[in-house]
């Protein structure tokens, strides 16, 4: 029996570690050739080497999210190479300042915003011809129960996060009639680096490891999935609903 996802192209960022990491693996081990974009070179041979033990195939892509010209040439590269994409998984972020608001200086807000949403926007303009392109485009942005919950102190990341969301649900409602489908997965407390940074205190035993959340966001990618434009809660383990403005 074929794995699930044979034959199929997966696009992953921030793949050199944390939830990007364990996800590109868990994809590879599915059946994928996983395309790895990521700043860290060590991390991304790292995943390499996994990949390859696992018996699967990647292609490492050291890119900075920043670098907009960079996501439109890759996207030149594989509609060349591949003449379509299956899979796209938008995990990377930065966590940011956690201050108040007026505290926030102008250029951490704006490389928040550019790596956490403004990227997403770009992958987006760039991968979705290619998406198209596929029988069952797949796409999943990697989100935060922040985004609801307003925390005061948060207030870079839960407005990127916020913003991300809508950005997904809105390409969800625009490819609707289409063969892709868009949803956002929100993993909870995870044994991550940026978890470590937000929370110094912690003890990292109590969480869960990356490789968890990462089954349930291979699940999403399989095109089986038919679901479009939902939030899945790892923590819930269900679809969450949005609901319509009254």
């Amino acid at each position: 029996m074929s794995p699930p996802l044979a034959d199929r192209i997966a696009l992953i960022t921030g793949a050199s570690r944390g939830i990007g990491y364990a996800t590109a693996l868990a994809l590879a081990k599915a059946g994928a050739h996983i395309i790895a974009l990521a700043r860290t070179v060590g991390g991304l041979e790292e995943l390499d080497d996994a990949v390859k033990l696992a018996g699967g195939s990647a292609t490492l892509v050291p890119l900075d999210l920043k670098d907009y010209a960079g996501i439109d040439r890759l996207g030149l590269a594989l509609r060349e190479r591949f003449g379509r994409l299956d899979v796209l998984v938008g995990n990377a972020g930065i966590l940011g300042p956690l201050s108040p608001l007026g505290h926030v200086e102008a250029k951490a807000w704006d490389e928040v915003m550019a790596v956490n949403v403004t990227a997403n926007w770009r992958l987006i303009c760039a991968m979705d011809p290619l998406l198209r392109l596929s029988d069952a485009g797949r796409a999943v942005f990697v989100s935060s129960g922040v985004a609801a919950l307003a925390l005061a102190y948060w207030g870079p990341y839960a407005v990127a996060k916020a913003a991300l969301e809508t950005l997904a649900r809105t390409y969800a409602a625009e490819t609707a009639t289409t063969n892709v489908r868009v949803n956002l997965f929100t993993p909870g407390p995870i044994r991550t680096r940026m978890r470590a940074q937000a929370f110094p205190g912690e003890d990292p035993t109590t969480l869960e490891t990356p490789d968890k959340v990462a089954d349930r966001i291979v699940a999403l990618c399989l095109p089986s999935m038919q679901e479009s434009g939902k939030l899945y809660a790892y923590r819930d383990g269900r679809f969450l609903q949005f609901h319509p403005p009254s």
